[in-house]
């Protein structure tokens, strides 16, 4: 499996390129934003480690704009601020992990690790995944509806896998929490329905279509708008 790395301090590349490359990974470094972001759009990566701070183009734009051109790949986001609103801007951009230098790379392995695992990036051979209009390919990990690209986070895109797979059936809040979470999450099954109803806004209601369907009381069904 491939990893980006986003990173412009060359002893801290230097270091993950060692640890990551010890661990099995190969390891596609760049230390500038936009050629980070050229790679992101245009490779298929298991994950990418993309640092704030960065010539041409900062973190949080490279994350936006891979977001916005329907790259769901894991990004976990590495920063030397400190404040709360910072990691709050990174996860809202489309992050799917917030990490402070400095850091423990064991901590760091962990945390690619559980986020690999969760999306199942780099792993998976499955065709493309279909209801009615709605599309996920899990070979690019892009998502559309029609013609339309679909933005996903790394999390949203996991839910959504999910439910694409049952094909139709009924998927419990239980099940999607211990497919799409990692087993280190100790919350509630309500984080389920927070990443449903974002889905919801972005696959659904642009469309005036109503793909994911509550079972009350017992979960959700991905049904064939054009059925």
């Amino acid at each position: 499996m491939d990893i980006l790395v986003v990173e412009d301090d060359p002893q801290i590349a230097r270091a993950l390129n060692r640890g990551l490359a010890a661990e099995g990974f190969s390891v596609t470094h760049t230390r500038d934003g936009l050629t980070g972001l050229d790679l992101g759009r245009n490779r298929v990566f298991a994950a990418i480690i993309l640092d704030l701070m960065l010539p041409t183009l900062n973190g949080y734009r490279v994350c936006e704009e891979l977001r916005r051109a329907g790259v769901t790949t894991p990004v976990l986001m590495l920063t030397a601020m400190s404040g709360e609103l910072d990691e709050a801007e990174g996860l809202d951009v489309g992050a799917d992990d917030y990490l402070r230098k400095p850091f423990s790379y064991v901590v760091l392995r962990a945390r690619l690790n559980a986020l690999i695992r969760r999306t199942g990036a780099g792993t998976t051979t499955e065709g493309l995944l279909r209801a009615g209009q709605l599309w996920l390919d899990p070979a690019t990990r892009h998502c559309g509806r029609g013609t339309d690209r679909i933005a996903l986070t790394g999390q949203e895109y996991a839910v959504l896998h999910c439910l694409l797979r049952a094909d139709g059936k009924v998927v419990s809040k239980e099940e999607i929490l211990a497919e799409a979470w990692d087993a280190a999450y100790t919350g509630g099954t309500s984080i389920v329905e927070v990443y449903v109803s974002m889905l919801r806004r972005k696959i659904d209601t642009p469309y005036d279509v109503h793909s994911i369907e509550t079972v009350r009381g017992v979960g959700y069904r991905l049904a064939a708008d054009d059925a």
